[in-house]
């Protein structure tokens, strides 16, 4: 089991990123460590290993990361989760609040089968604007949301309670900040 300080000594903390009054939680300096980075991805695919996962969705573009990586790990499909207008096919689209604005995310119409388990994954659970839109995507497609993984939680913020209750489903996470 990878150890919480483990991981919180390869984040780093940029102030004032996207906009003046956020501390952005940045993970490049956990990629950059290739036995940290193992350990995360094999702490997560673990946790869900026997809770007959389809496909793992990943949010652009910090959860693609981890995401494919988790999906590799459990032999399962890749389902990317991408910002407005930037997949190339028919698609469905769910727009959401952030913490520090709005957007929109979009899949594929075909991304997944009606009633596969699909285990949403992202760097980072906030308010679960994001992580939450995913999930209504898959509902859309007829999926069912099997488990929500993340590598940090800010739970200071509403995120893991309304994923929880919208979807009941507890999510997952490596790094707790409180």
């Amino acid at each position: 089991m990878v150890k919480e300080e483990t991981v919180k000594a390869l984040l780093r903390d940029v102030p004032d990123f996207p906009k003046p009054g956020i501390l952005f939680k940045d993970i490049t300096p956990l990629l950059a460590n290739p036995q940290a980075r193992k350990l995360v991805m094999n702490e997560i695919a673990d946790h869900f290993r026997n809770q007959e996962i389809d496909a793992v969705a990943a949010v652009e573009a910090r959860g693609f990361i981890f995401g494919m990586l988790i999906a590799e790990a459990l032999d399962v499909a890749f389902v990317p989760v991408r910002k407005a207008g930037k997949l190339p096919y028919h698609k469905v689209r769910e727009e959401y609040d952030l913490e520090y604005g709005k957007a929109a995310i979009e899949m594929h119409v075909d991304a997944l089968k009606r009633g596969s388990r699909i285990l949403i994954h992202d760097d980072l659970l906030a308010t679960g604007g994001t992580a939450g839109a995913a999930g209504n995507l898959i509902h859309k497609l007829g999926g069912v949301v099997a488990g929500y993984s993340f590598i940090i939680n800010l739970a200071f913020l509403p995120g893991e309670k309304i994923l929880s209750e919208k979807f009941g489903v507890k999510p997952h996470y490596l790094v707790k900040y409180e």
